[in-house]
């Protein structure tokens, strides 16, 4: 069963990359369904993103959903800056903030965002977060929070403070398992992920605070944990396992032409242990040649097809598990309460 995209125009580019002919149907059909799950996701991302994560997530649930019936519904937080293109794509196809507030789902997906206030609170769209956050731990059976809305949440619920990383933590970074909780089942001891961040809140400070770590790195420290928020399971990653296998390659080519355009002062850190050792090679030739002769052109030259071939998406398998577990969560606790709810009629 494909995921369902619940948006009343059809033209959107999930209905195609789904192929899901009668899409419209089958939303009717399963929308009273107990085990249809419905999903929302607050996508925060800047435009130059918006379709991407769309797309990375929506493929990624796909995979994971096997035969249960996902509805997925899309949701703007009309707080986040955005260009003109932006503003016109999210009013086709995304439903506002108070349409949340007043919706039924079991589930919440929430994005981060590039940084760019010294503080979260700072940030244009933070009241708007606070809304939607505590909106979901009263009205959710589970939350899932990534990258920068990881930082955001713990900062609101608990008062984490997040801190800056003296360079960009990017790259793909071996993660290990550290609890046998459901949403681990079947993951490996071992497993690889994506980071790509400016910040990050520490294991100290969450532990102190109820947090339940489920994996973390000796290099660059937590990627996943959990807490119980009122209703709400709440499930964050500092990483980003959505990603798909040329997501940080694109990063990493933005941030070198955000240099060239003296834009940022820092050349760009690579991405650790995504690259080949022949591919870091044309990276580092590359970097010379920027360095001594920096000026926008040179982007041209920018390598980007001769790498694209070579980065390969390590870290799905387990991405694919993991989310898999989370909708069987979602599943079995929709069943339960519809189960108690007979019961009590």
């Amino acid at each position: 069963m494909p995921v369902l995209i619940d948006i009343d125009s059809e033209d959107h580019h999930l209905f195609r990359r789904a192929s899901n002919d009668g899409a419209s149907a089958l939303l009717r059909d399963h929308a009273g369904f107990v085990n249809c799950v419905n999903i929302g996701l607050v996508n925060n991302m800047p435009d130059s993103a918006l379709v991407s994560t769309e797309r990375q997530l929506f493929d990624l649930l796909n995979a994971a959903a096997g035969k249960l019936v996902v509805r997925l519904h899309l949701y703007t937080m009309e707080t986040t800056p955005r260009g003109g293109w932006g503003r016109d794509y999210v009013r086709r196809f995304y439903l506002g903030i108070n349409d949340l507030l007043n919706s039924s789902l079991d589930g919440l997906i929430v994005t981060g965002a590039e940084p760019k206030a010294a503080s979260l609170t700072e940030e244009p769209y933070w009241d708007s977060f606070g809304q939607v956050i505590d909106w979901a731990r009263e009205n959710t059976q589970s939350c899932v929070c990534s990258c920068l809305a990881v930082h955001g949440a713990v900062l609101h619920f608990d008062e984490i403070e997040r801190h800056p990383l003296p360079d960009k933590c990017i790259g793909v970074f071996t993660q290990m398992k550290t609890t046998n909780h459901p949403l681990m089942l079947d993951i490996p001891s071992s497993l690889r992920v994506p980071h790509s961040r400016w910040n990050e809140v520490r294991e100290d400070a969450l532990v102190e605070n109820g947090y339940t770590v489920l994996t973390k790195s000796a290099n660059v420290g937590v990627d996943s944990f959990i807490k119980q928020h009122k209703r709400s399971l709440f499930v964050y990653f500092q990483g980003h396992p959505e990603y798909e296998a040329q997501t940080l390659l694109g990063e990493y080519r933005r941030d070198v032409g955000r240099f060239l355009r003296r834009e940022n002062e820092n050349y760009p850190t690579m991405p650790k242990g995504y690259f080949n050792r022949d591919a870091e090679e044309t990276i580092i030739a590359f970097k010379r040649e920027a360095l001594s002769d920096r000026h926008p052109e040179i982007f041209a030259n920018f390598p980007v097809d001769r790498l694209a071939q070579d980065v390969k998406n390590t870290w799905h398998p387990a991405a694919k598990r993991i989310y898999r577990n989370w909708l069987l969560c979602l599943t079995s606790q929709k069943i339960r309460r519809s189960k108690s709810l007979a019961v009590s009629n």
